[in-house]
C-alpha cells in the first residue's frame, strides 16, 4: 500500500514537474516572440510611467497635502477641495473667463475653419500652397513670439487702432480694457483654425459627389444640399473637431500669460484657469492647492467629454 501510494505520490510529482516545464517552455517561447516588440515600446513606456502616470498620481497625492516646496507635505485631507468651492472667489473669475472663452472661441473657430475648408474643397489651382499657409498659424500658435506679436496688434498703439485711425474710427487700448480684453484672445484661437481646417477639408474629400449631383438634378439649392448632405455626412468630423478643440480651449494657457503679462488682468479679464493654477503653483508657491486645481481641472474636462459622447447618439451619423 505504502509502495503504491508512493508510486501515485511520484507519479504527481512527474506530471506537475512536466507542467511546470511546459509552462516554463511555453513563456520562454512567448518572450522570444514578443522581446523586440516590448524593446521597441520601452522608450513610451518609460515616458508612460515616469512622465505622465507617476507625475498625475503624485498630483494626486499632493492636492490632499499643504504641500508649499519649502517643507514636507501635510496631510490635511478635503481641505484644499473645500476651500476652492467656498473661499476662493478667484477660482469662479478663473471659470467664468475660461468658459467664456470656451463657448466663444471653439464655436467661431469651427464655423471658420469649415467655411474656409468648403472654399478649399472646391478645387481651386494651388490648393497645397493654400492649405500650408492657412496651417501655419496652427503650427505657431501656442508659441510666446505669437503671443507677443498678437499683444503688439491690438495695444492701444497697435495696428488694429492704426487701421481703424484710418478711417476714422479711434479704436480703445484692446488687451488693457477689461470689455475688450478676452475677444482679443478668441480672436486669436480664431486666427489659429489651420487644424481642423484640415480635418474638415479630408471629411468634406470623402463625400460621394454623385450625392450632390442628384440632389441638383432634384432642385436642390446649394443651402439645402449643404443642410441635408454636407452636415449629416460631416457630423462624425464636427464631432472629433468639438471635442479635441474643447479640451485645447480649458488648457489654453500662453496666450493669457504673455498678453496679461501674467497676472490675468485687466481685472482678472484674462485670468484663464490655467494661469491662475500656474500663480498658485509657481507665484504663490501653494503646491498642494494648486494640485487640487488641476484635478478640478481633469474632471470638468472629463464632464464636457463624457457629455459630448453621450449626446453624440442624437447628432453624429455614421454610415449606419
Amino acid at each position: 500500500m505504502n509502495n503504491a501510494m508512493r508510486t501515485t505520490v511520484d507519479g504527481a510529482v512527474t506530471v506537475e514537474r512536466y507542467q511546470g516545464a511546459v509552462a516554463d517552455s511555453r513563456l520562454r517561447r512567448l518572450w522570444n516572440a514578443n522581446a523586440p516588440g516590448y524593446l521597441f515600446l520601452l522608450p513610451w513606456l518609460l515616458g508612460f510611467f515616469g512622465l505622465t502616470l507617476g507625475p498625475a498620481l503624485i498630483s494626486l497625492y499632493l492636492s490632499f497635502t499643504d504641500f508649499d516646496m519649502l517643507r514636507a507635505p501635510g496631510w490635511v485631507g478635503t481641505a484644499n477641495y473645500v476651500r476652492i468651492a467656498t473661499a476662493d472667489p478667484k477660482f469662479a473669475a478663473a471659470m467664468s473667463v475660461t468658459l467664456t472663452y470656451v463657448v466663444l472661441s471653439v464655436p467661431f473657430k469651427l464655423t471658420f475653419a469649415l467655411m474656409v475648408a468648403m472654399a478649399l474643397n472646391r478645387g481651386i489651382r494651388g490648393l497645397p500652397v493654400y492649405r500650408a499657409i492657412f496651417y501655419l498659424p496652427s503650427l505657431l500658435g501656442g508659441s510666446v513670439a505669437i503671443a507677443v506679436l498678437w499683444r503688439q496688434l491690438f495695444a492701444g498703439d497697435g495696428l488694429v487702432n492704426a487701421a481703424l485711425a484710418q478711417i476714422g474710427i479711434q479704436g480703445p487700448s484692446w488687451i488693457s480694457h477689461p470689455s475688450y480684453s478676452i475677444y482679443t484672445l478668441v480672436a486669436l484661437s480664431v486666427w489659429q483654425f489651420g487644424s481642423p481646417m484640415i480635418i474638415f477639408l479630408a471629411g468634406l474629400r470623402q463625400i460621394p459627389q454623385d450625392m450632390y449631383e442628384a440632389a441638383s438634378l432634384d432642385g436642390a439649392s446649394k443651402f439645402r444640399q449643404f443642410y441635408k448632405i454636407t452636415l449629416p455626412l460631416l457630423t462624425p468630423v464636427i464631432f472629433f473637431n468639438a471635442v479635441v478643440q474643447t479640451i485645447e480651449a480649458f488648457k489654453a494657457f500662453t496666450p493669457a500669460f504673455i498678453i496679461s503679462g501674467g497676472t490675468g488682468g485687466p481685472i482678472n479679464s484674462t485670468l484663464f484657469y490655467t494661469l491662475y493654477l500656474y500663480q498658485e503653483a509657481f507665484g504663490n508657491f501653494r503646491m498642494g492647492y494648486a494640485s487640487a486645481l488641476a484635478w478640478i481641472l481633469v474632471v470638468i474636462i472629463a464632464i464636457f467629454t463624457a457629455f459630448s459622447f453621450l449626446s453624440s447618439r442624437y447628432w453624429v451619423h455614421y454610415d449606419d
